[in-house]
């Protein structure tokens, strides 16, 4: 598995109530386009992903636009994967959906989205949705959008009459007990509780709270954290509270197996904190068995997660509280807070080693229309009575765009739908667009060595070439008149740093050429690679190889500390093994930091090891997305591909233009935009006959100068 280490944290600066007002008053007369002053306190986001920590959730993605649209005055908590900074002076929140397009799309028309490439620093994969605009709207929502003259959908909300609220308008204003919002039998199969008595459940400890529950029975909060180990999830701590807000239970637990990621951006937990802890899960489980009472009704955010990580399980779990009702429920008993309970509150814990208790389960969108703002919705797609998207090919991208240059200043929260239409997501080309991406990263991560003497030592040349980098698998070319040696690689980074060192070196008593494959593909591949250098994601990111396995993730932490403005260390780790491989990233909070350390680094030794060092090509989201595609993909492929669709089809080259428009609309749209609103681009995913092709996120705040500035 991938880890990712905090080497220097970022407080958030405290703010005064006058502070706050005077920078409100700027924002409000501040025009849109314009660069913030040295004086005026502006928002930033913040988000460490990489690894595994970029795959986000729906429901983390929700904790977000929630977080942004809304800020703590309406009971919404900082996301528990990202961070916004000065929330109250973001100006609004844009969110723009691609509907059917996926993170291959975005790396198969790389180049042709030059803007989102340019703009957007913070990426991470997106689990993929079937109908992502629908689930904004949540299930069983059942919004009321006016169309314009120009055929697009327009949401918004007149009032914020009471009426509106999704719970009154699901149970309505009849008084209701605590029973009458619990999950059923169905529902509890369907998110995965653990019920006693599944043979998937074998094992696992009952708590005995066999009791029929009532409308008077006691509600507990239970929050849980866990890090990734050999075993899989296991936990390292866990909290409980009752409805009166009193700490019953706060420890720390000593996981069982070896730890191969704390987690540390989500969970705030360390290797250092684990130390001294003796409690094991066992400890755990007897003193939950006495603590609950045999009627007790637990809530908790991502509940079913945390009882499985628990290991527990209970014969009436169909009386678990949902817990988005549970708002409703506090304003009848007054038993918890009035503006929904946290973990967080209760135990006096630091922000990041907690998390809400309630998911935006919702609409989202009635949310923000029972605060009073007018959340607006634009695009080929209207929703109609029963959620579903029906398209309405009428309108154009330029009609859309348009509307939204008129509309989105009047709005502070927007949603803008991008289609680039059916007939260019069809299934055929899908595919063919997963075997070209899947092929051309394979040239990429493919160099070829030689000229060798016929009695070479193919061992001297791999590990001359592993100095570079983890090497997937080596093999000896015999068709040529002298052996060459094919070497493929499982980064990005390794690949472009042999081709730039070993070129013309002498290896294994031979003076050899380096090279990447010579297909149709890799016409352009300097193209690309320069341009991903230049990427904004990868800016104060750097690739360093040659270390030992020997060398343990605290030798680099103390190795590397002295260099200046280091935020992050990330280790890559081989997910069956769990040992890393033999190279790490290093990302500095200032770009000039970084190029500064390459060339302290080049040249470094640690440990009788000679270091090698360059700009990163794929950090964070698409080094996990190269290796997976990489290992899904086979060992190798061949070229046979190539050969016969070295012309490409028409409908393709169509894409390649419509592609450019695409970013050119997004490009004028994100240029109208007022400082400090936040964009999110989003392409969805897509579930097909050809599988599945997880999603991805672009987010950013117009005018965020990073971290340093927070």
């Amino acid at each position: 598995m991938v880890k990712a280490v905090c080497v220097n944290g970022l407080k958030r600066p405290a703010e005064g109530a006058g502070e706050r007002q005077a920078a409100r008053k700027r924002r409000k007369a501040a025009g849109g386009g314009r660069e913030p002053g040295p004086e005026e306190k502006s928002s930033c986001l913040s988000a460490a992903l990489f690894g595994e920590d970029c795959e986000i959730s729906r429901d983390q993605l929700y904790e977000l636009l929630k977080f942004a649209a809304l800020g703590k005055c309406h009971s919404a908590a900082q996301p528990s994967w990202c961070r916004i900074y000065r929330q109250s002076h973001l100006a609004g929140v844009v969110v723009i959906v691609l509907p059917e397009m996926s993170q291959l799309h975005f790396y198969q028309f790389y180049l042709q989205f030059r803007h989102l490439r340019k703009v957007f620093r913070h990426r991470f994969t997106l689990t993929p949705s079937a109908n992502f605009l629908a689930s904004l709207y949540g299930e069983g929502a059942n919004p009321k959008p006016q169309n314009t003259a120009q055929g697009l959908t327009s949401t918004s909300s007149k009032s914020s009459d009471l009426k509106c609220d999704p719970i009154f308008q699901k149970y309505g204003g009849k008084k209701r007990g605590l029973t009458s919002y619990i999950l059923t039998s169905e529902e509890l199969n369907k998110y995965d509780y653990p019920i006693k008595g599944s043979t998937r459940w074998k094992g696992y400890v009952c708590t005995g709270c066999d009791k029929q529950r009532t409308d008077s029975s006691p509600l507990f909060g239970l929050d849980c954290e866990m890090c990734l180990t050999a075993k899989g999830n296991e936990v390292t701590y866990v909290s409980l509270v009752d409805a009166r807000g009193q700490c019953l239970l706060n420890e720390l637990v000593k996981p069982q197996s070896e730890v191969v990621n704390y987690r540390t951006s989500f969970s705030g937990i360390t290797e250092e904190m684990l130390l001294p802890v003796k409690t094991s899960l066992s400890d755990i489980q007897t003193r939950l068995k006495k603590i609950l009472p045999r009627d007790a009704v637990l809530v908790g955010h991502s509940l079913n997660n945390d009882l499985q990580a628990l290991e527990v399980a209970e014969l009436n779990l169909e009386m678990l509280l949902k817990a988005e009702n549970l708002a409703e429920v506090s304003k009848k008993k007054d038993a918890l807070q009035p503006q929904g309970c946290r973990v967080q509150q209760q135990l006096n814990e630091p922000p990041h080693l907690s998390k809400p208790c309630f998911l935006l389960s919702a609409s989202f969108l009635e949310c923000l229309q029972v605060t009073g703002q007018k959340p607006l919705l634009l695009g080929r797609q209207e929703l109609d009575s029963s959620g579903l998207c029906q398209s309405n090919l009428s309108t154009s991208n330029k009609q859309i765009l348009q509307k939204a240059l008129e509309d989105v200043p009047l709005s502070t929260f927007s949603i803008i739908q991008f289609s680039l239409g059916p007939e260019n997501i069809s299934s055929r080309l899908l595919a063919e667009l997963c075997e070209k991406v899947g092929s051309k990263l394979t040239d990429m991560l493919t160099i070829y060595a030689g000229p060798f003497e016929e009695n070479f030592r193919l061992k001297s040349v791999k590990k001359k070439f592993g100095k570079c980098g983890p090497i997937q698998c080596l093999t000896v070319v015999t068709e040529t008149y002298q052996p060459y040696v094919c070497i493929q690689y499982e980064v990005l980074e390794a690949a472009q740093l042999a081709v730039e060192s070993l070129n013309g070196a002498e290896v294994a008593g031979s003076c050899i050429k380096v090279q990447r494959p010579v297909t149709a593909a890799m016409l352009d591949c300097d193209v690309l690679i320069k341009e991903l250098e230049l990427d904004v994601e990868n800016e104060g990111v750097i690739y360093v190889a040659g270390l030992k396995q020997s060398v343990t993730e605290k030798d680099l932490q103390e190795e590397f500390s002295q260099l200046k403005d280091l935020e992050m260390l990330f280790l890559p780790k081989d997910l069956q093994s769990a040992k890393h491989r033999n190279c790490c990233f290093l990302k500095f909070q200032k770009s000039q930091s970084a190029v500064d350390a390459l060339e302290v680094i080049n040249g470094w030794t640690l440990k009788g090891s000679k270091l090698r060092s360059r700009h990163a090509l794929a950090s964070g989201h698409l080094w996990r997305w190269i290796w997976q595609m990489n290992h899904s993909n086979g060992k190798q492929r061949g070229n046979i591909f190539y050969k016969k669709m070295q012309q490409l089809p028409d409908s393709e080259q169509d894409l390649k233009k419509k592609v450019k428009k695409l970013d050119n609309h997004i490009q004028k749209l994100y240029r109208s935009l007022q400082n400090n609103t936040l964009c999110v681009v989003l392409f969805p995913g897509v579930n097909s006959t050809y599988g599945s092709q997880s999603g991805l996120g672009l987010m950013g705040i117009k005018g965020d100068r990073g971290r340093s500035a927070c």
